[in-house]
C-alpha cells in the first residue's frame, strides 16, 4: 500500500511537516510494509514557504528582521533560483505564533517589509507571498514603513507603529523607493474575502485571535476605516467595502491593471505602484497580466 500525506499545520501546535509524520507513524505503526510519503501543506499562513521550497526545489534564506512586538527575529524565506522569485509569508516575520503576546494595538508588520527589502537587495523582483496567520492588526502600515513610507498625524508627526496607529493617521508620504519597487512583481497567497470594515472585516473577524478584545473591537475597527479613507485620497480609489478587502489586513480587490477581479494588497499595488496578483486559494494561478 502506498500513501501520500499531506496535512496543513495546526496552529501553535504542529508544523505540517510534524503533523505529516505523526501521520505516517500512526499508518507504519498499523500497517509495517506500508510506503507513506509525507509532503507539507500550506493556505496561505504559516509553512507556506516551507511547502513552496519543498515542491519547486528552492533554497532557504535566513534573514534576522523586527517581529510583531519590536523584538529581534529569526524569519527566512524561500528563493527560486530558475524564476528569480522569493517565496516568503507574513507569519515568519510577524506572526502569531512568535510570541505568547497577544498586543494588537502594538504588534507590527515591519518585519515583512524588511523580509521584502532583503530579497530586493538580492537583486530578486519576483515574489509570492503569503499572508495568513499573523499577529498584527495594523493595515500592513509597519511593512509600508519599512519600505520607506511615512505615516503622519494631524502634528505632521510619525504616527506610530501597531494598531493603535491608524486612527492618527492624517497623511501618508510616499517612499522614496517607489521607482524600484515598481520594478516588482508579486502574487499573494489567500483564501478569505472578508471586506475590510465592519462586522464582516477584518478587525471583527480576524481580532478576536489576535487579542483584540469587545471594548478594542470598535476602536480598531473606526481605526481601520480611518486609515482606508487616508489611503483612499493618495490612490484616488476606495474600496474598503469589496469583498477581499479584509484578507489579512492588507488586500484589496481587483487587478486594476487588467480587471481581471483578482485580488491586491491594498497599500501594495497602489501607493507602490508594484503589480500585485493573486488568486482565491494559495499559490494559485495569478493575473496573466504581464507587460
Amino acid at each position: 500500500m502506498k500513501v501520500v500525506v499531506a496535512v496543513d499545520s495546526f496552529k501553535g501546535s504542529m508544523t505540517s511537516m510534524e503533523a505529516g509524520m505523526a501521520v505516517k507513524a500512526g499508518i507504519l505503526a498499523a500497517k509495517k510494509d506500508a510506503e507513506v510519503i509525507v509532503k507539507p501543506l500550506a493556505d496561505g499562513g504559516e509553512g507556506t514557504t516551507d511547502a513552496l521550497i519543498e515542491g519547486l526545489k528552492g533554497e532557504r534564506v535566513d534573514v534576522t528582521v523586527t517581529g510583531p512586538y519590536h523584538e529581534p527575529v529569526q524569519a527566512y524565506y524561500g528563493y527560486l533560483r530558475e524564476s528569480n522569485t522569493a517565496v516568503m509569508e507574513m507569519a515568519t516575520a510577524a506572526g502569531i505564533t512568535l510570541s505568547d503576546k497577544k498586543e494588537p494595538m502594538t504588534a507590527t508588520t515591519y518585519g515583512v517589509g524588511e523580509l521584502i527589502l532583503h530579497a530586493i537587495g538580492r537583486g530578486i523582483r519576483n515574489f509570492i507571498i503569503g499572508i495568513g496567520g499573523s499577529a498584527t492588526n495594523d493595515g500592513g502600515v509597519g511593512m509600508l514603513k519599512a519600505l520607506g513610507y511615512r505615516f503622519l498625524d494631524e502634528e505632521g508627526e510619525d504616527a506610530g507603529e501597531g494598531g493603535q496607529a491608524l486612527a492618527k493617521i492624517v497623511s501618508v508620504e510616499i517612499s522614496d523607493k517607489k521607482q524600484l519597487l515598481s520594478q516588482c512583481n508579486f502574487r499573494i497567497a489567500c483564501d478569505v474575502t472578508n471586506p475590510l470594515c465592519g462586522s464582516q472585516g477584518a478587525t471583527y473577524i480576524y481580532g478576536p485571535q489576535k487579542g483584540v478584545t469587545p471594548d478594542i473591537l470598535p476602536v480598531l475597527d473606526a481605526g481601520m476605516k480611518n486609515y482606508a479613507e487616508v489611503t483612499a485620497k493618495v490612490i484616488g480609489k476606495d474600496n474598503q467595502n469589496a469583498a477581499g478587502a479584509g484578507a489579512a489586513r492588507q488586500r484589496q480587490p481587483e487587478c486594476g491593471r487588467c480587471r481581471c477581479g483578482r485580488r491586491t494588497w491594498i497599500c501594495i499595488s497602489e501607493l507602490s505602484g508594484w503589480r500585485a496578483d493573486t488568486g482565491n486559494t494559495a499559490y494559485s494561478g495569478c493575473c496573466p497580466y504581464r507587460g
